[in-house]
């Protein structure tokens, strides 16, 4: 009598190979047998007709104050999602001085877009050491498991205090201390170091985030730290594109300076010269990762959000203030609307790269029931439909915002979709070091909904796509799975197999769908946000757990803290 068999499914092993009828037996946290004429258990789950999948890992999160006040992690986990990585970028909330509490939130609410009053009702700040934040984390109830990288930001902020808020470099006796900090972490079990060398990540009145910009030497001097600690750690690192074959050229040292691999985002932007980088690191015999956004990075677009085409508009700035009814009888309001369609956006100091949210609208598209995220710009766009409809597009996009009682959202593609299309996402994949990430869950509550990324690799490149060619499904779950494990040093997890974590999907993948994002406001402190769920899932197990049965989760929390890499079951 096994605790859990999954009976009669088409088991996709993660490997990349077809599906393949089969039962699968759980006793404890683990697989014990996968194949046919397997005995009874405890608890049975009919997978006739759906496939059985390992659970998916997420590499790209900032849940970094979410998992001390949400168990569930939601929406990851509502996507098939068993693990995350957290402290990407970075930014994060440990190593935290007691003193620097607000400084952190500061960064997280100006770079993540989480929101101030939600981070100030939401942290215990229980911790101040790395290992402390780990351990706080562990004694929470968690539905999935957390994996977390040491931030450079934070740590360096920790060490230095004014003197990295004033961007100072690091003396020897400041990076020695890094060092030793960083060693302490990897002991206790963060899976990697983050950083970035970004101009990117501002403050709200315009100034880089202090660290962000790392200095090369600075941090090629924290190497032997990162390899000698505990059982190593990988690096996470976030640079400029317009600076590749410098950031190419630190990468490529990084690795060889920790012996480990160099993880970085891989989007539109130049990804040939890109792709042509980790060749190179190939050839020269050490590991890049490129992480590829499966979809466009956008935002949805909609009044309540923190953007969208009127934002920056006199009139609608002067109603901002209004409760939520009284903003939408006004924007109901004939004569109101001409006159913000009359009106200019006055800039609120938005990035050069986001202004687009202005007047962007061939890069704007309506969200319908079901989104589709690889519309054709030429006949999709709000642009290409108002001309059909002999409007203004500035007017459309109006009207359908204030539609469905002013809950109507447009999705604006702002990068990974240059050509309109996501063709050189296929090839992207195809490369053995790249995976699916940057889903960004936990972050960018009011403009991104990415963390549902999973479902979107499983209906449209394995499923639906009709633009180009799709990547069939043992690809895409592998590229959920398999791949992104291997790349982390997770060998535990990411393969239906005896011996492995008990981590699995049952998915009627016939009836999978994606349905719209929506408004929800259940963040600490009222805070909004957009979610998004998910249909077709019959049952998710985690750690040989049934945690959610439908999408309604089942009250089980058998996630925890990931200390460090995790061995290949023999």
């Amino acid at each position: 009598m096994h605790d859990v068999v999954i009976r009669g499914g088409e088991v996709v092993d993660g490997l990349g190979g077809d599906p393949e009828r089969a039962d699968v037996a759980i006793d404890g946290d683990r697989i014990v047998a996968v194949g046919a004429a397997i005995g009874p258990g405890v608890e049975e789950i009919d997978a006739t007709g759906c496939i059985v999948t390992p659970g998916f890992i997420d590499l790209h999160t900032h849940y970094d104050a979410q998992v001390m006040w949400d168990p569930v992690l939601a929406p990851s986990s509502w996507h098939g999602v068993t693990t995350v990585v957290i402290g990407n970028c970075g930014v994060g909330f440990a190593p935290a001085r007691p003193d620097a509490h607000d400084w952190l939130v500061e960064i997280m609410e100006d770079v993540e877009e989480i929101p101030r009053q939600v981070l100030e009702a939401g942290l215990p700040w229980n911790w101040e050491t790395f290992p402390e934040y780990l351990d706080a984390i562990a004694g929470r109830p968690h539905t999935i498991d957390i994996a977390a990288q040491i931030p450079y930001v934070t740590l360096r902020d920790y060490v230095m205090g004014e003197r990295a808020a004033r961007d100072e470099p690091a003396t020897p006796e400041d990076l020695a201390r890094m060092r030793q900090l960083i060693t302490d972490a990897l002991e206790a079990g963060a899976l990697g170091f983050a950083c970035s060398r970004t101009d990117a990540h501002r403050l709200a009145n315009g100034t880089i985030v202090p660290g962000a910009l790392g200095d090369r030497d600075e941090l090629l001097a924290l190497a032997d730290a990162i390899r000698a600690g505990g059982q190593g750690g990988d690096v996470q690192f976030l640079g400029n594109f317009a600076e590749w074959e410098a950031n190419l050229a630190f990468m490529l040292e990084m690795a060889r300076r920790t012996g480990r691999s160099v993880h970085f985002l891989l989007s539109d932007n130049g990804w040939r010269k890109r792709m042509a980088g980790l060749d190179r690191a190939i050839a020269e015999g050490v590991t890049l990762v490129g992480h590829v956004p499966p979809r466009p990075i956008g935002n949805v677009l909609q009044w309540r959000a923190v953007r969208h085409p009127f934002m920056d508009r006199p009139s609608v700035k002067a109603i901002a203030h209004l409760p939520w009814p009284d903003q939408l009888a006004r924007l109901h309001d004939p004569a109101f609307r001409a006159q913000v369609l009359s009106e200019p956006n006055v800039d609120s100091g938005l990035q050069a790269y986001a202004r687009v949210v202005y007047d962007g609208f061939e890069r704007m598209y309506p969200v319908g029931p079901y989104p589709d995220y690889e519309p054709d710009p030429a006949t999709d766009s709000i642009a290409a439909l108002a001309a059909a409809a002999g409007e203004d597009p500035a007017a459309y996009a109006y009207d359908l915002m204030t539609a469905d009682d002013g809950l109507g959202m447009i999705y604006l593609t702002i990068t990974n979709y240059g050509s309109g299309d996501l063709d050189f996402v296929a090839e992207l994949l195809r490369h053995p070091n790249t995976v699916v990430s940057q889903s960004d869950g936990g972050a960018h509550c009011m403009r991104i909904v990415d963390a549902s990324a999973p479902t979107f690799v499983l209906t449209h490149w394995a499923r639906d796509r009709t633009r180009g060619a799709r990547i069939g499904l043992g690809a895409a779950v592998k590229a959920l799975t398999s791949e992104p494990a291997r790349a982390y040093r997770l060998g535990d997890r990411g393969v239906v197999a005896p011996g492995h974590l008990a981590d699995l999907n049952v998915i009627d993948f016939d009836a999978m769908r994606l349905p719209a994002p929506y408004l929800a406001f259940d963040l600490p402190g009222g805070g909004r946000r957009l979610l998004q769920k998910a249909e077709g899932y019959i049952a998710t197990i985690k750690s040989g757990q049934v945690t959610f049965r439908d999408g309604e989760h089942q009250g089980r929390y058998p996630g925890g803290v990931v200390r460090g890499p995790q061995a290949i079951p023999a």
